[in-house]
């Protein structure tokens, strides 16, 4: 099931700010520096934010990432954004995903741990690949946020298929994914797909931040479910039935 939309909508919701907080998670390859977010509002569990690739200069500070971060949390999400390894002040090198991966499972650990389930996996041009590919296998993650899909440069590599509830966010002007290959993907490739077109934007949603916020919220706002899970459970150890393997 595909859904389109097309938007050039503003985003206006007032509410409360979270705590933001600076952290280190252990990561598989050492310690990864990370910024919690409380909730805000209703506690209906967590969600993992990963940045744009390491190699262009991508960090948990860029725009893009903070207000998928924002959204979430305004949705009721505990939310966790961290550097991937070598990026900032996170230990070892980059792994061209594959590491990547991982570190995105240690971000989804820690994250489950502080706000319970169901997570949402989210991530933001190279992030949201691995997003993809971390979160549509594992049994914790009821939904999907893929914040400009790089399609011309990935090419669902390391997923075949996505079951899961997922956001497919992009610009109509994205230089990395034009809006029919972007269509094309969310029909043959996901099975249930929201994709949002924002009029007029560019791969960084440069002079659309608002839409794309408002959007992403409009989405978290859902209901998600996982298989066995009850309501969240704020600083629970992952159930082992819930957890990676």
């Amino acid at each position: 099931m595909l859904e389109i939309y097309a938007t050039a909508g503003r985003y206006n919701r007032v509410m409360p700010r979270g705590a933001l907080r600076p952290i280190t998670i252990a990561g598989p390859a050492g310690a990864l520096e990370a910024l919690w977010k409380e909730p805000e509002g209703e506690h209906r569990g967590c969600a993992v934010v990963a940045h744009a690739h390491p190699m262009h200069g991508g960090t948990m500070h860029f725009k893009v990432v903070f207000r998928l971060a924002r959204a979430l949390s305004r949705a009721g999400f505990g939310v966790m954004r961290f550097n991937f390894r070598g990026v900032g002040g996170s230990s070892g090198v980059h792994d061209f995903g594959r590491g990547e991966t991982n570190d995105f499972l240690a971000a989804l650990d820690e994250a489950q741990r502080r706000a319970g389930l169901p997570a949402i996996a989210a991530g933001f041009s190279f992030g949201s690949t691995v997003a993809l590919a971390a979160g549509e296998p594992d049994a914790r993650v009821a939904a999907l946020i893929a914040a400009g899909l790089p399609l011309s440069r990935w090419n669902f590599e390391t997923v075949e298929r996505i079951e899961k509830p997922a956001l497919l966010i992009s610009g109509e002007r994205d230089e990395f994914a034009d809006p029919a290959g972007l269509a094309s993907a969310a029909r043959s490739r996901f099975t249930h797909a929201r994709l949002e077109l924002l009029a007029e934007a560019d791969h960084f949603f440069r002079g659309h931040l608002e839409a794309f916020e408002e959007k992403v919220f409009d989405f978290a706002s859902g209901r998600f479910e996982v298989a066995g899970a009850g309501p969240p459970t704020p600083g629970a150890a992952p159930a082992a039935a819930g957890g990676r393997p």
